[in-house]
């Protein structure tokens, strides 16, 4: 089977200088090292400024080459969450990555392999349990969905969202860094960068990136002040090009919408074919080199 390659819908001309960028870059290799660890503070609050952007002198340099791994907890009694955050060693760049992750949560072997890799690429990835412990898993009833994702409060998904926000500035300034961070979505996840770029106003995110957001509102899309790239499939019904491209109209100059043909949903984080494996390294590539020309090049 021939490959299908991305098409790019965009409505400005001044783009192509980014499209051609973008379509220089190289594909990353999936695997790299990594070494995950559990907060030893337990369930209290966790702070790790020490440890944010700085490689304790302990571990052992080979084992973590390009990734440090941690699991963390924010906030306090019945506001904590858990999260997990992974960070660059070698290669750190001083970037916060906020991933919100798809229904399958902030555990889900597919969005932690995507963090991972994010994070190989000189980032530090904050990844927060969106869903307080209650992930969507596949063995529930598909007539249960719209039942579980009701009781996934607005509210509380916002108040969850912004406290991940704040832990993660905090610990930039404290380490004395006030770069711009990126946000980046899927699915569930992807639809709530709209929420969190509107709210942001371009205080602490310098780009978004939203792969087949769902549940997006448009009416929030003119308020963001920072280019989002949305990614998607033509063949996904959670997440239409029509819809997409009238986001990307209302948001304004410098967002782009990439559709790749004949893809459904998930396929970017969560492959499940050998065509869909190569369009997914399509697609990382294309996120990479929007997140170093909008993050490391502009801060």
């Amino acid at each position: 089977m021939t490959s299908r390659k991305p098409r790019l819908l965009h409505h400005h001309d001044r783009h192509s200088s980014r499209l051609h960028f973008l379509s220089k870059c190289s594909l990353l290799p999936r695997k790299c090292r990594l070494i995950l660890r559990r907060s030893r503070r337990g369930n209290a609050a966790c702070r790790v400024r020490s440890s944010l952007l700085k490689v304790e002198e302990d571990l052992d340099d080979e084992a973590c080459e390009l990734v440090r791994g941690l699991g963390l907890s924010i906030g306090e009694g019945d506001d904590r969450i858990n999260a997990y955050l992974l960070k660059a060693v070698k290669n750190n760049n001083g970037i916060g990555i906020l991933l919100l992750s798809d229904i399958f949560g902030f555990e889900d072997s597919s969005t932690r392999d995507f963090a991972y890799r994010v994070a190989c690429n000189g980032y530090n990835v904050l990844v927060p349990d969106l869903f307080r412990g209650d992930p969507w898993t596949k063995d529930r009833p598909r007539a249960m969905l719209e039942q579980w994702i009701t009781k996934q409060e607005p509210q509380r998904v916002r108040k969850d969202i912004d406290a991940s926000i704040k832990w993660m500035v905090d610990e930039f300034l404290a380490a004395g860094i006030s770069k711009k961070h990126g946000v980046i979505g899927f699915c569930f996840g992807g639809g709530r960068v709209i929420d969190v770029l509107a709210r942001d106003q371009g205080a602490c995110f310098g780009v978004g990136v939203s792969f087949y957001g769902t549940r997006m509102d448009p009416a929030l899309a003119s308020t963001i002040r920072v280019p989002v790239l949305f990614v998607s499939g033509d063949n996904d019904p959670l997440c239409t090009v029509s819809f997409l491209k009238d986001i990307e109209k209302r948001i304004g100059e410098g967002s782009e919408v990439v559709v790749f043909e004949g893809r459904g949903h998930g396929f970017a984080h969560n492959p499940s074919s050998p065509e869909e494996d190569e369009d997914a390294e399509k697609a990382f590539t294309i996120m990479r080199n929007w997140l170093h020309e909008g993050l490391v090049v502009q801060n």
